[in-house]
């Protein structure tokens, strides 16, 4: 049923649940996960700050910050999916806006499932559903899972 399953991750703790959720799903369909992350300034503020032990907004994060901070979030989500026992994992850090690039590279691996926490670390501007999760429940050509 679920053999191509994508994952959104931002480095939220609901993002983290959606990795969980979607590694324990593929290990009972046999399925391939693909763990997607598409760094911006945002995350990788969050990350940066939380390593280096001061306030994210304080910093502005330079280019190789950010990719650094995005493969800690493919990193993390490597982990779970080794601790759930999730053996064909794949990561993939493309660059752009998030849902869209979450959305291209759903169609060209022909996903079965989109799995996205409801709401990341947007804040304020996505008080119900945040802004990526909504466009893709809304364009996706597979079936969407959006995790509170």
């Amino acid at each position: 049923m679920f053999r191509q399953i994508i994952v959104g991750l931002d480095g939220s703790e609901k993002a983290k649940k959606s990795a969980q959720i979607a590694c324990d799903l593929a290990k009972h369909y046999a399925g391939n996960v693909t763990l997607i992350h598409v760094p911006h300034a945002e995350s990788a503020a969050f990350i940066v700050g939380e390593v280096a032990g001061y306030h994210a907004a304080v910093s502005h994060p330079n280019f190789a910050e950010i990719e650094k901070a995005g493969q800690q979030i493919l990193d993390e989500g490597l982990k779970i999916a080794s601790d759930i026992g999730c053996k064909s994992v794949q990561t993939h850090m493309p660059h752009g806006d998030a849902a869209t690039e979450i959305l291209l590279h759903a169609d060209e691996i022909g996903a079965d499932l989109i799995v996205t926490g409801r709401r990341g670390l947007s804040g304020i501007s996505s008080l119900i559903l945040g802004s990526t999760t909504q466009k893709i429940n809304r364009l996706a050509k597979c079936a969407c899972l959006s995790v509170a």
